[in-house]
């Protein structure tokens, strides 16, 4: 599932393309025609994303909420639509002169109002990427007895982070993601969060997700870079069985509400 940096890169992305712009809408799919009907020739104003949800405002305060989920992906093109038939299942896709999106597979694709927007991001915790507040997630991580890694997946606690990032932040900070939330200091819970801003906000900018401190790069390290789907250098994300980075132990795995774990037994306590 695309984490919290691709959907604020393809918030960017929709902005930039068709910002100000009026737009075509429609479901060559057809599940979403009844929706693209609503909203076509209107004026795309803004994208907002908040964690993994994907707001698309037109004017008259109508919202087009996406959610990827598991499967959807949404292509932003800097050319016009082709021609002939659309190839593949597309739920949506935006048009303007010069410019095209398909959105494919998508959890959810439905125009909102304002009050339906807010109810939905009512229901989402702090995003790093927003600047948000944090001190309310971070106390209720603190009070938990839960596992924090699992605390951290939890898109009501912490909106926009996903396996990856989860894994990522509590190596750096030499976190074991089966401690209970309250076992965590304070500051350190404030040091994961800066973390999670700063390489976040990395991931937007650059695409990938790299977590890896210079030092242990593959040319400081003289080692050949990662080869994965996912791209980016990282210390234990599907690392499993390989030494880590920093230590040479060989990076655990498990599975935590029903997703994949990894981390370093020696360097997370």
């Amino acid at each position: 599932m695309p984490e919290g940096h691709t959907i604020h890169r393809l918030a960017g992305e929709l902005g930039e393309v068709f910002g100000g712009r009026v737009v075509g809408v429609s479901s060559p799919q057809g599940r979403f025609a009844a929706g693209a009907a609503v909203v076509s020739g209107s004026r795309l104003e803004r994208a907002e994303a908040h964690g993994k949800h994907l707001f698309i405002g037109f004017a008259g305060r109508r919202w087009v909420h996406v959610h990827l989920g598991l499967y959807g992906k949404f292509d932003v093109v800097a050319a016009p639509a082709p021609d002939g038939p659309v190839r593949g299942e597309v739920r949506m896709r935006l048009t303007a002169r010069g410019a095209h999106a398909d959105l494919r597979g998508p959890t959810r694709c439905e125009v909102v109002g304002d009050d339906e927007k807010a109810a939905v991001e009512a229901r989402l915790g702090p995003d790093p990427l927003r600047g948000d507040d944090p001190a309310g997630a971070l106390d209720r991580i603190g009070r938990s007895r839960a596992p924090i890694g699992v605390l951290l997946m939890d898109q009501a606690v912490v909106a926009g982070v996903g396996n990856v990032y989860r894994a990522e932040s509590l190596f750096r900070a030499g976190v074991d993601p089966a401690r209970p939330g309250s076992s965590v200091p304070a500051e350190v819970l404030r040091e994961i969060w800066a973390d999670l801003v700063s390489l976040m906000a990395r991931g937007v900018e650059t695409g990938r997700i790299d977590t890896v401190r210079p030092e242990h790069e593959p040319e400081a390290m003289g080692r050949p870079p990662r080869v994965d789907d996912h791209g980016g250098e990282v210390y234990v994300y599907r690392r499993a069985g390989q030494p880590c980075l920093v230590c040479g132990t060989p990076v655990a795995a498990g599975r935590a509400a029903a997703r994949n774990l990894f981390w370093c037994p020696n360097c997370q306590h």
